[in-house]
């Protein structure tokens, strides 16, 4: 951690700095308006329609070699050229520090965890509680030959009895290998912390996952950044991406996309088909629970971006039919001039071509030893 470049007075820092409207505005504003604000219907009033999945949907793999199966939230099983992946997994009721109180999920896992089929490996991309959940990771600890995480990280997995031998945590533009896959460790402008008085201590990332035939990209959270072109022109152009679309809000805009940036991210990624995640699970916003989604039809159709919408539990084969069924219901939403997403701080527009990434993956790899 403290060889790392963006690692320091005991904190990381994201590569890009910006005004921080989240953090000028305070920690405490921010929580009394999420708790206070906002007429929006931001929970179902409904059940959430969802595909159960069980154990023998993964029998055969997929016939094109690469396909995604959205679990909710952040939560996916990637299936890449015969590996099987498992992004930010999530089977708790709550996105919670504790049990009694905090966000409680829309609808119950598509998938029970011990039904899950055999896993390669388990992905991580920050610490947030929505992303990172202790119970899961036990569960998993014993079913899991390796758990893949931003440096830092690894230790609350150590904390949870996952053992050492299994954790591989990375610095940005680091890769590892399993076999034929490699997965590298890309940038993301969020932030961490469990708690009040943790903040920055462990590092946040996105996941370039570059199989022997197909490539896709898993975006955790973040914010707009010349980073995402930086990755693309690395590791793209990529045949799936994940991205996150949902809990957006101006007070955080730096570090959460709204669909608009995510459509754009999408493009300097180089993407092929767009999967939207982290919405549509929880309500950790001010907007309308089904807000992300009309938006990203919007978005992703004046951009005509291939862009899936699969209900939780469904599976998105690449280069098959796209599951883009409008399942959700109509709830009054804010459209993008309405209520605009634009992250504060970001360079001219030809910034990130004068970037050049490859002197940041030389230093990552010095640095810290590349497993």
């Amino acid at each position: 951690m403290h060889d790392s470049d963006h690692f320091a007075d005991g904190s990381f820092r994201n590569l890009l700095v910006s005004d921080d409207a989240f953090h000028r505005k305070g920690v405490f504003s921010a929580m009394w308006q999420f708790l206070t604000d906002g007429t929006a219907i931001r929970v179902p009033t409904e059940p959430v329609p969802i595909v159960a999945v069980t154990r023998s949907r993964f029998a055969e793999p997929p016939a094109s070699g690469l396909c995604v199966t959205w679990l909710g939230h952040s939560t996916l099983l990637v299936e890449i050229d015969g590996y099987r992946i498992l992004t930010d997994p999530l089977w708790g009721k709550r996105a919670s520090p504790v049990g009694f109180a905090g966000p409680t999920r829309f609808f119950e896992p598509p998938l029970a965890i011990d039904d899950l089929p055999e896993l390669d490996l388990v992905v991580i991309s920050h610490d947030h509680h929505d992303h990172l959940d202790p119970t899961t990771i036990k569960a998993l600890r014993g079913k899991v030959p390796l758990f893949v995480v931003p440096l830092g990280v690894g230790e609350y997995l150590r904390d949870w009895d996952v053992a050492s031998e299994k954790i591989r945590e990375l610095d940005w533009w680091q890769e590892t290998a399993v076999g034929g896959l490699r997965l590298a460790c890309t940038p993301a402008r969020h932030f961490s912390g469990r708690g009040m008085f943790d903040r920055n201590s462990t590092l946040w990332a996105s996941w370039s996952i570059i199989g022997p035939t197909h490539r896709a990209y898993f975006s955790g959270d973040g914010g707009m950044s010349p980073s995402f072109a930086d990755i693309g022109r690395v590791y793209g152009p990529f045949d799936v991406t994940m991205m996150e679309v949902g809990a957006y809000h101006s007070n955080w805009s730096d570090i959460h996309n709204g669909p608009e940036q995510a459509t754009q991210a999408h493009l300097d990624l180089r993407g092929k088909m767009m999967i939207p995640i982290h919405w549509g699970t929880f309500n950790l916003s001010l907007h309308a629970w089904t807000e992300p989604i009309e938006r990203l039809l919007i978005a992703t159709a004046n951009h005509g971006v291939d862009l899936a919408t699969p209900r939780p539990g469904e599976s998105v084969e690449y280069g098959g039919p796209t599951v883009a069924e409008r399942w959700w219901p109509a709830v009054p939403w804010k459209t993008a001039a309405e209520k605009p997403i634009i992250s504060p701080g970001l360079p001219p527009q030809t910034a990130s071509s004068q970037r050049d990434p490859w002197q940041a993956i030389n230093r990552a790899k010095m640095a810290v030893k590349t497993h």
